[in-house]
Formats: C-alpha cells, structure tokens, sequence
C-alpha cells in the first residue's frame, strides 16, 4: 500500500531498515540502539516510511495489539524535507490503516512535538497519575 505526495511516496511496503538505524541510533529518544533491535522492532510493528529519489527520508511506525491499544513511536522526518506535512501524512496514514480502527486507547511520548501532534486529534493524558513505566535509559550504552 502506497501513496504519492508531491514527489514523495508514502509506502507501508518499503521500509530500509538501515535508514531508520542511521537516525534512530542518533535520536535523543534511542541514541545508540543496535541495528539489530531496530529490526526487530520493525518486524513487530506496523510500520510506513516516506521515500524520495530512492532514499527513505521519513519513518513512523506503531506498536499495537490491533484490536485495544496502539503506541505511536519513531516518528521521524529527515531535515531537509521538514515543513512538507510529511510527518502529519505518515500518521495520517497510520491512524486511518484498516487495522487501526475501533482501537479504545492511543499512546506516544514526545519531548518536542506536541503541537503537531494537538493538530492531528491528540490530546494530553487527563490524569498522567494512572500511567506507570519501566524505563531503561542506558539499555544502549
């Protein structure tokens, strides 16, 4: 499944996982993760990718059980094609998919994009006392 923005193709069929390692492994949220457990991650996520003359240029993918929940995470676009709405296609993408729909509960965890994300129906955790995590900052290091 894909589709034709500009000149950009926004495809679920076409991930390169080396592309997404390259800026994952540099991102503030997974610095340093292993090519390995980005595609193994890839292989248990639904995942869409933006393309443009045959580089992967943006990446988002979601962590679902496909019937309750979803967890949006690495969400990216690269620099020189930000401000095209890239980001906001490929959640578009991700939040309209078949396999998405009747879900009771979606989560993400950003640090720096809340207005994009306010922009696309997201709200604020009303009572951020009820969520809990296991967080291993230092897994990659």
């Amino acid at each position: 499944m894909s589709e034709s923005r500009n000149r950009y193709d926004i495809s679920f069929d076409r991930i390169d996982a080396v592309a997404a390692h390259a800026f994952l492994s540099q991102s503030y949220w997974s610095l340093g993760i292993p090519l390995e457990t980005v595609r193994r991650a890839l292989d248990n996520s639904l995942c869409v990718a933006v393309w443009h003359d045959d580089a992967q240029v943006g990446f988002a993918r979601v962590v679902t059980d496909r019937a309750t929940f979803a967890y949006l995470a690495d969400v990216y676009v690269l620099d020189a094609h930000r401000g095209k709405g890239l980001a906001q296609a490929m959640v578009a993408r991700l939040q309209d998919h078949p396999d998405l729909q009747g879900l009771r509960r979606w989560l993400l965890a950003t640090k720096d994009a809340h207005s994009l994300y306010r922009g696309m129906g997201w709200t604020d955790v009303p009572d951020p006392s009820i969520m809990m995590q296991r967080h291993f900052p230092d897994v990659y290091q």
